[in-house]
């Protein structure tokens, strides 16, 4: 063996330091792989064959870019780097798809398909979400080769372009190829730290699924004043319906909702770690949620029930009118310890049982993401958990699961992988939105964090 830890470390931050690793950012950003618009479909191929290729094969990986198995989702990207059969298989994954540019929305000066420093924040579609995270990962990956002449491991990387529209087929891919995909653990990297100054390691996910509530009472709108206290308004009654399902300050009241895994030994973890989204985050509502839980066991501790949408009448345009039909798009996040498969079951007997029998309960996109949660004694969280702390000089934050949802579900499930998610961005990140961005010094420090990481599981790995 040959090179140190400290050297993989310093050639990592190096990296960031004499622009190469910007300079590879930028490369990714310019790719528009917008997988919400289908006529960007062709980027989605090519940001794997005409901007990765090349990387890749420099790191002495072979790869594949293979069909969705879902018609109208993007490819997906196999890359294997083998080194000696006794030695642990790494998985990595990532998306290299984005949401829609909005190109119209974003501050003078930025554009979604420029990367940009200003300050401390590396402004660029996909800087947060995924981009910036896995070229993160491939860059430490980079600095332990170029240190020991080996990775010490051998490395397979899954890229995938439909994350952003569910990571459709996805799960039927892996099981295709479950055999070549074969592995001792995942480690990944999506969604934000909990702090953006704390290197965070995460167990899992909530999961994830969205659901429309709609009333529809007849056919028309009829007038306000003629009609108004003589028929039903479904604006009014879906109101009520949705008011139902928690209390005024959203605590919820369907009891299957309520989830049954917020253990001691999950409290203990979350009594240790404080949520922030950083400087331009919103403030936290103390009065809002579950009152007798802390705000970090409300968001990783507990489910939560959201209203996305509501469509009823044109408020642009009211008119008097008493509107025939309503609608909303709700969504549950929920942990371990909820029955997917009950949610919403348990939707529709609550709404039975309180009056709503006509309003109908309907999955909609995203609705496959569930929740897991690695042990977090399982010897891979252990590792990371050191080997961070080693690099850091100081403590990672260990959290059960993000606030968000990822298909990990696929890996923990699916493919009975331990997983250990390092994420790279914070909550602050504008990610989705006009001026995503990735900080600076995370990003740096992220790129330490990843190579010290690596180096220790080829020295320890067996």
């Amino acid at each position: 063996m040959t090179g140190s830890r400290d050297g993989a470390i310093t050639r990592a931050a190096r990296q960031f330091d004499d622009g190469s690793f910007e300079a590879g950012l930028a490369r990714l950003v310019a790719h528009a792989t917008q997988s919400q618009l289908r006529e960007s479909h062709p980027d989605l191929r090519s940001y794997f064959t005409d901007v990765l290729a090349a990387d890749l094969s420099d790191l002495g990986f072979t790869f594949d870019v293979l069909d969705n198995p879902e018609a109208d989702a993007g490819p997906v990207l196999i890359a294997e780097r083998h080194e000696e059969d006794a030695r642990p298989t790494i998985l990595i994954y990532g998306h290299g798809d984005v949401v829609v540019g909005q190109d119209d929305r974003w501050r003078a000066g930025l554009t979604p398909w420029t990367l940009t420093r200003d300050g401390d924040r590396l402004y660029g579609r996909g800087t947060a979400d995924n981009k910036g995270q896995h070229w993160i990962n491939i860059s430490g990956l980079r600095a332990v080769i170029a240190e020991r002449g080996s990775l010490g491991f051998n490395c397979k990387i899954l890229l995938e372009s439909d994350e952003e529209v569910g990571s459709r087929g996805l799960r039927e891919f892996c099981r295709i190829h479950r055999d070549r995909l074969e592995s001792d653990v995942l480690i990944a990297s999506d969604g934000p730290r909990l702090d953006p100054a704390r290197a965070t390691v995460v167990l899992g996910s909530r999961g994830i699924i969205n659901f429309e509530l709609a009333l529809k009472l007849r056919e028309g709108a009829h007038h306000s004043g003629n009609w108004g206290g003589l028929i039903r308004d479904p604006g009014v009654v879906l109101s009520h319906a949705i008011a139902n399902l928690t209390d005024a300050r959203g605590q919820i009241a369907v009891p299957e909702w309520r989830p049954t895994s917020l253990t001691p030994a999950i409290r203990e973890l979350l009594v240790r770690v404080k949520v922030s989204g950083g400087e331009n985050a919103p403030a936290i509502d103390r009065d809002w949620g579950e009152e007798d839980l802390s705000p970090e066991e409300r968001v990783y501790g507990w489910n939560s029930f959201a209203v996305l949408a509501l469509d009823l009448g044109a408020p642009d345009n009211p008119q008097n009118a008493i509107q025939s039909e309503a609608r909303a798009v709700c969504q549950l996040r929920y942990v371990v310890g909820t029955d997917p498969d009950d949610i919403l079951p348990a939707l529709r007997r609550h709404l039975d049982a309180n009056g709503f029998e006509d309003v109908t309960v309907t999955p909609t996109r995203m609705s496959g993401m569930r929740a897991t949660r690695s042990d977090p004694e399982n010897e891979w969280v252990q590792l990371a958990v050191r080997s961070i702390g080693e690099t850091i000089d100081g403590e990672a934050a260990l959290i059960p699961n993000i606030g968000g949802g990822i298909p990990n579900d696929i890996f923990a499930e699916d493919m009975g992988l331990p997983t250990v998610w390092i994420p790279h961005s914070y909550a602050g990140c504008n990610q989705h939105a006009p001026d995503e961005h990735m900080l600076a010094p995370v990003a740096r420090e992220a790129l330490q964090v990843m190579a010290g990481l690596f180096w220790d599981i080829g020295v320890n790995g067996t």
